[in-house]
């Protein structure tokens, strides 16, 4: 073939797989720095329900309820609901010992007969839950005492209907895996304020994530798996804005080896094509009415772009073993921060490929795995220095 052709086909790949999503971040990075156009008010002090959803999370759920003691929030304000999915390692019977030496705190402790999925438990603890504000946090995910206190002002705009915010790593540095994790994390990060800032960001985290109760009518109600993203797609169909809040940052270890990292992110892209390929859906009958621009770059960036980067890939290899001095080129990528910016890439886009593949297959991740864990006496030390216990 002709050496120009393929290098056009190459560029026009290379930058609609990768090169679109530098650019995407350098803009949202840009409208980070704008104001808010939202009616925020101190004043709004909303009563807040707390779910935590547990399941074999004893080496942690100890710390998890002193963080939530911690908090600054009026209490008369505060329902607190744990939803346990049948633990078998004692994880309740820390949880009821606790609950009973705390008789100012106004707790729920439910407990599922069976394992059905994370989204399943929260739509059993929605039913308890008498709270103006949901808010759902992961039992190993851990806040500052005033983040109900900066958080919940920002929906006190009728046009904010749920809020979340950054994960942020406490063993950012441990090994290789956590730290191509933080740059991830940053990037991300930046991407979702600047979507926010616009109108609306489609990317949730279970570690804080915040929902007005008169819209909530179920977690993950289209049955992606997502209890977070999930959610949010009946939101933004009703043309409520959800948001990305730095005030809303919270705190969680990350596993250490790629193993754990590669399980955790292949559980989660299944889960972003089932809710990307809903998007898609609502986009083609014409049922996003607000922030279409983002839908439709969150559809083309999981679910388009990964085939075009599988077709960068393979031109790729023709084109070194056709033309070995296009190895230079390839080279000339290799500089340090663009490097690791492409093996992420590299990464979320062939678990992304084949999770589309896993998908349109019918496979569907329903149960919530545990990644391994240090000592309970290792992180908790890490989190009292960061003032989380």
């Amino acid at each position: 073939m002709n050496l120009l052709f393929l290098l056009a086909l190459w560029i026009a790949l290379f930058f609609f797989s990768v090169g679109i999503i530098g650019i995407n971040l350098i803009i949202m990075k840009k409208n980070s720095k704008k104001p808010w156009n939202i009616k925020a008010s101190a004043a709004y002090k909303p009563k807040v329900t707390i779910i935590v959803p547990t399941y074999n999370e004893s080496n942690c759920i100890g710390s998890k309820l002193v963080n939530l003691v911690k908090l600054d929030y009026p209490r008369e304000l505060m329902q607190i609901v744990f939803v346990d999915s049948n633990s078998n390692d004692g994880t309740m019977d820390i949880i009821t010992d606790f609950v009973k030496q705390q008789s100012t705190f106004n707790f729920t402790v439910l407990s599922e007969k069976e394992r059905k999925g994370k989204s399943a438990a929260l739509n059993f603890a929605l039913q308890y839950c008498t709270g103006d504000v949901i808010v759902v946090s992961d039992s190993d995910s851990y806040w500052y005492p005033d983040i109900l206190e900066k958080t919940m002002p920002f929906l006190a705009d009728p046009s904010v209907g749920a809020i979340s915010g950054p994960k942020i790593l406490l063993n950012p540095n441990q090994t290789w895996v956590t730290k191509t994790e933080t740059l991830y994390l940053n990037s991300l990060n930046s991407r979702r304020l600047g979507e926010s800032k616009l109108g609306s960001t489609l990317l949730f985290e279970g570690g804080f994530s915040a929902f007005k109760r008169n819209i909530l009518t179920s977690f993950d109600q289209y049955n992606t798996g997502s209890d977070d993203n999930g959610t949010v797609i009946g939101l933004i169909e009703n043309n409520q804005r959800t948001l990305f809040l730095p005030e809303a940052k919270f705190f969680t270890f990350f596993p250490e080896t790629w193993k754990e990292k590669t399980s955790i992110k292949t559980r989660r892209a299944n889960q972003i094509v089932r809710v990307y390929s809903k998007y898609a859906s609502l986009l083609l009958k014409n049922r996003i009415k607000s922030s279409k621009g983002t839908v439709f770059q969150h559809v083309f960036f999981n679910i388009v772009s990964p085939f075009m980067f599988v077709g960068l890939l393979a031109l790729s290899v023709l084109m070194v073993i056709g033309f070995p001095y296009f190895l230079i080129l390839l080279l000339i990528l290799l500089v340090p921060n663009v490097a690791l910016f492409l093996a992420e890439s590299v990464q979320s886009y062939i678990i992304l490929f084949f999770s589309i593949l896993s998908v349109a297959a019918g496979k569907k991740f329903i149960i919530w795995k545990i990644p391994k864990r240090k000592k309970a006496s290792q992180e908790e030390e890490t989190l009292r220095r960061n003032g989380l216990i």
